[in-house]
């Protein structure tokens, strides 16, 4: 692409600036009690706030409020995605990207902010535009543009409850190396994608690759937390220590993964969060079973298992 093709590629993107993806719209359902209590279960949120109505009348609310967090989650289209949305100015934009070569995305990052707090009764409505796209950039995944949209959220007064950046990388993938070939000529067999580890998490996978789940303690309080962070949510100590799970649990929610296989990966793998029997929740492989036997509610027994050549992890097989 020559600067002339370059300077007129970039015309046609910045051109999408402040065109709406989703005009002003009313979420299918108001603001619910189900809802709000599955949404809790599943992120471990114990706040009397958002469950306990008899807490709740003797606040300074004197009713129980939904999670801010799950202001994006009102206005969610549902199963019926699936069978494909109509064209709009970031699917558009999107295409637009891939025509040239921009044919890699990565979500970078998402910032949330909180105005209003909203309750049962209330109806949320979301509107969203493209707000920026960055000048080119060059990153170490290639070269490519940054684009934001900005999401916000009213109530049926049209007070603005929150709004929602999410920030997306479209970028020229790079040339990939060849594939490696073992020493007797073959290609190497491909394994899962190692764990991020950092100063917050590294200790929790080291213990995984003795064998052992570990879960994070407030010192102050004795509240167990995971994943690992460096605050405690309840106190907001710093000191932490730790207990070692004894891996029973029960599942609290499950899907499989069956399309597509994913190199590395167990064939129709099935993801599962487990409620351990100390209280905190974890994301893992439900094994020795098939999908059609796991159910919600379902006891569970884990075990820290070699899963490839390089990857040590928890999996649970029924109890």
């Amino acid at each position: 692409m020559n600067a002339d093709e370059l300077q007129a590629f970039e015309d046609e993107i910045y051109a999408f600036v402040g065109q709406e993806v989703y005009p002003p719209t009313p979420a299918p359902d108001d603001v619910n009690m189900p809802m709000i209590r599955q949404w809790a279960e599943i992120m471990g949120d114990t706040n009397p706030a958002y469950l306990d109505a008899d807490w709740a009348a003797n606040s300074s609310r004197g009713r129980t409020i939904a999670p801010p967090a799950m202001m994006y989650a009102w206005g969610q289209e549902g199963f019926q995605v699936t069978k494909g949305r109509s064209p709009n100015a970031q699917s558009n934009l999107v295409a637009l990207f891939n025509k040239h070569g921009y044919t890699g995305v990565l979500g970078t990052n998402v910032k949330q902010e909180y105005f209003k707090e909203v309750s049962p009764g209330d109806n949320v409505t979301i509107q969203m535009v493209i707000d920026n796209i960055s000048e080119r950039k060059t990153t170490s995944r290639g070269t490519g543009y940054f684009f934001e949209t900005l999401s916000t959220f009213t109530d049926q007064h049209g007070d603005v409850i929150g709004t929602q950046r999410f920030k997306v990388l479209k970028f020229i993938p790079q040339e990939q190396p060849a594939a490696a070939a073992s020493a007797d000529g073959g290609l190497e067999v491909p394994t899962r994608i190692a764990s991020v580890r950092g100063p917050d998490n590294g200790w929790w996978w080291d213990a995984v690759d003795e064998g052992k789940v570990l879960i994070q303690r407030c010192k102050s309080c004795q509240t167990l937390r995971h994943p690992p962070r460096p605050m405690c949510g309840e106190c907001q100590s710093m000191e932490w220590d730790s207990i070692e799970s004894t891996l029973k649990g029960e599942v609290l929610s499950y899907t499989c993964v069956r399309y597509p296989h994913v190199p590395g990966y167990p064939k129709d793998p099935i993801c599962a969060v487990i409620k351990l029997a100390e209280g905190t929740n974890l994301v893992a492989n439900v094994v020795g079973c098939e999908y059609e036997d796991v159910s919600i509610g379902m006891q569970v027994t884990g075990k820290v298992e070699q899963v490839d050549e390089k990857t040590t992890l928890p999996q649970f097989y029924p109890a």
